[in-house]
């Protein structure tokens, strides 16, 4: 994320040799065959318009320019959290610790997921979608 701060050096290095940083950290932190040739060649496609690369960083770079103050920090909305148990990104931890925040919320790992769970675990995820948004 403090990459992400400097300004042009990581748009360039991620479309660099066609996209191959974006496409190899998809494979590296992903369950083998999660994602195909086409998923991959996809992706780049999306990564290759313009301003999309900018975007996606502005995200991270967001993080720390600005911070905004809220006296009330529970989420008061229903709230259920799916989490990949072998996320590369993202702890565990973080998942349970963000329960403390939450007035109603529960939540559902995955042992043998990814930061990638959406496309490791598509009809569990989709399942235990439909279930919270229909109750």
């Amino acid at each position: 994320m403090f990459f992400f701060q400097l300004p042009w050096l990581p748009e360039a290095l991620f479309s660099a040799f066609h996209f191959r940083a974006g496409s190899r950290s998809l494979l590296r932190s992903s369950r083998l065959g999660t994602f195909t040739a086409e998923d991959l060649a996809q992706y780049r496609s999306a990564w290759s318009q313009p301003g999309a690369l900018t975007a996606m960083i502005n995200w991270y770079r967001a993080l720390f320019r600005t911070r905004s103050k809220f006296p009330d920090k529970s989420v008061r909305v229903p709230t259920r959290i799916l989490w990949g148990e072998r996320d590369a990104f993202l702890l565990t931890e973080m998942a349970h610790e963000s329960l403390r925040y939450c007035t109603s919320a529960e939540l559902f790992t995955f042992a043998n997921a990814s930061h990638w769970l959406q496309h490791e675990e598509p009809a569990r995820v989709s399942e235990l979608l439909i279930d919270f948004f229909r109750g």
